[in-house]
């Protein structure tokens, strides 16, 4: 009966011893560290690999050293020009101490998170709607410092922030399209001017090499009528010399100045009452 009793008070000290040795025995993989607290006062963080606790007197804590992507709720904001946008983010982070994120803070994560949205309404509300649209890189940049620089006492690094995604009003969406309508057409009416201008100055010495060499004009004469040979069409337009024509125009209007003399038109002499000559008249009759 004894032997029983002794035997049964051994199995459970051993019972005992192993479930302490077990609870003593801690494995911590590579992207953790376990912080260890010794009668509550911090003692450091250890890992990854295994390691041993002194059973009732310490106590490990695990903290995940990989990074953390975190999606920053849509915003509400208003912008330097009192331009009412919506704008959220996406934030990575990772815990380079591990004791100051234990220590520090009591949840590092949600601490973050109101960081950077309280972050993101102060920075997005400094600058105006085209510089938020155009240079978004400088806004990440200065994010990422304000938020690195908040969150450093934690032990948290900031490594990238990210304007996701930003949101206009419709009226905004509307004015914005026909300012780059606009602006397209802008573009466009210099563009066509800019080839008028250079056409313009072709012409220009195109004409005078016609100056010079009259029989360029014709030449070109019959470029024009073998272009439009090519088409099917039904009339072709044969083009006459100027110069031609000019012969005609000349013997015309000198006609015309002078009159031939088959045609010179008769001159009438109309009668006239002078007084001599009715008095003429009178005496002849007398």
């Amino acid at each position: 009966m004894n032997g029983a009793i002794l035997l049964l008070c051994i199995a459970v000290i051993l019972f005992l011893a192993l479930m302490i040795v077990l609870s003593a025995v801690k494995i911590v993989p590579e992207y953790e560290r376990g912080v260890v607290f010794r009668l509550g006062r911090l003692v450091g963080a250890r890992g990854p690999g295994l390691f041993f606790l002194i059973p009732v007197f310490e106590r490990m804590v695990r903290v995940d050293t990989r990074v953390i992507t975190m999606d920053v709720p849509a915003q509400e904001v208003i912008t330097l020009d009192n331009v009412t946008i919506k704008v959220n983010a996406v934030l990575y982070f990772m815990v380079v101490n591990p004791n100051y994120a234990v220590v520090k803070v009591m949840d590092y994560i949600r601490a973050t998170m109101q960081i950077a949205q309280t972050t993101l309404r102060s920075a997005v509300g400094q600058v105006d709607l085209d510089t938020l649209l155009a240079h978004r890189e400088k806004l990440n940049e200065r994010l990422q410092k304000i938020i690195d620089e908040q969150t450093e006492p934690w032990g948290v690094k900031v490594t990238i922030v990210e304007v996701k995604d930003v949101e206009l009003p419709q009226s905004m969406q509307r004015a914005m399209a026909k300012q780059a309508e606009a602006e397209r057409e802008k573009r466009a009416k210099i563009i066509h001017a800019d080839g008028e201008f250079e056409a313009s100055k072709k012409l220009a010495e195109a004409a005078d090499i016609i100056a010079r060499e009259p029989v360029t004009l014709q030449l070109r004469y019959l470029q024009t009528l073998t272009e439009i040979a090519v088409e099917k069409n039904s009339t072709i337009i044969f083009p006459l010399p100027v110069d031609t024509i000019k012969v005609f125009t000349d013997m015309a209007n000198y006609a015309g100045v002078n009159g031939s003399p088959g045609n010179r038109p008769t001159p009438v002499v109309a009668p006239t009452t002078d007084q001599p000559q009715s008095g003429a008249t009178r005496r002849l009759d007398g």
